[in-house]
């Protein structure tokens, strides 16, 4: 099975976990100290036994899922471990679903090269966002990862987005030219995709007219309100795919008792379908 597994490209490992499952969602691993069961806090590793429980309700509704490094890295080395766990978990038990490290990193060449091994050697994500704002040589440690997925911030769905991300460069926005630069990478190393937030619906579809085939992450459905119809309808590429649709809090805190987990399927199995319909 491990075989199997790195054989695999993150591309490969995504497209097949959304047909096995026929879905596009994603569920965002962003465990909260503050929001965890009280039942599970005086346990040894309160983080991983919260993830684990979500992975095994919902690991049959996800193309994939989603841990935000912050969450983790905010509680030390106790919290860095049940990171490594939850992935390695994943790995094992569902080794069809890739696991893509929200970490937003880009630094000098130096210094990424240190972040790729992070990222893919320590904590043995499929796929990372990386933020392009230093340029090509921040980025092209993680581009060389061929087999890996490179995710990269284009369009924010934050409501500050805006402050840079929509600033006119020669009458074009940021975003546009940021977009197009991707779509160069991608040329050349064909383990692209782009960070496009829900809450901006018409740049989405800027975007896709510009890239038709490119996968997108797109964050911002749920808790930030971003619109489902509007996602898919100017999204989706010509086969009904090219999305992956996060969310994290709306479906992990759907409740905070014993049954945490259930509720969890439950939000999740609900927007799954949700998406099916406008697909």
């Amino acid at each position: 099975m491990e075989k199997t597994r790195k054989k695999l490209t993150f591309h490969q490992k995504l497209e097949n976990a959304i047909k096995k499952n026929n879905t596009l969602l994603c569920v965002g691993l962003d465990p909260d100290l503050d929001k965890i069961p009280k039942h599970l806090i005086a346990g040894s590793d309160p983080i991983f036994a919260f993830n684990k429980a979500i992975i095994d309700a919902t690991s049959d509704l996800v193309c994939s899922y989603k841990p935000q490094i912050a969450f983790y890295a905010s509680q030390g080395l106790l919290g860095l471990k049940a990171l490594i766990q939850t992935v390695s978990y994943i790995h094992m038990a569902y080794p069809h679903i890739p696991v893509i490290l929200d970490a937003k990193r880009g630094d000098i060449g130096s210094t990424a090269i240190h972040y790729t091994k992070e990222v893919f050697d320590v904590i043995r994500a499929d796929a990372v966002t990386v933020n392009p704002y230093l340029g090509f040589d921040s980025l092209q440690s993680f581009l060389e990862r061929r087999d890996k997925g490179i995710i990269i911030l284009c369009k924010t769905s934050n409501p500050s987005a805006s402050d840079f991300q929509d600033a006119k460069i020669n009458k074009e926005p940021l975003y546009i030219k940021v977009a197009k630069k991707i779509i160069a990478w991608n040329k050349q190393y064909h383990n692209c995709l782009m960070v496009i937030g829900a809450t901006y619906p018409k740049e989405l579809s800027a975007i896709r007219t510009l890239e038709p085939d490119m996968f997108f992450l797109v964050p911002g459905i749920g808790t930030q309100g971003g619109n489902l119809e509007n996602t898919l309808k100017f999204g989706l590429t010509k086969n009904k795919s090219g999305l992956i649709i996060s969310s994290s809090r709306a479906i992990i805190f759907a409740s905070n008792g014993k049954d945490f987990a259930q509720m969890a399927r439950k939000k999740a199995k609900k927007l799954k379908n949700e998406i099916n319909k406008y697909r």
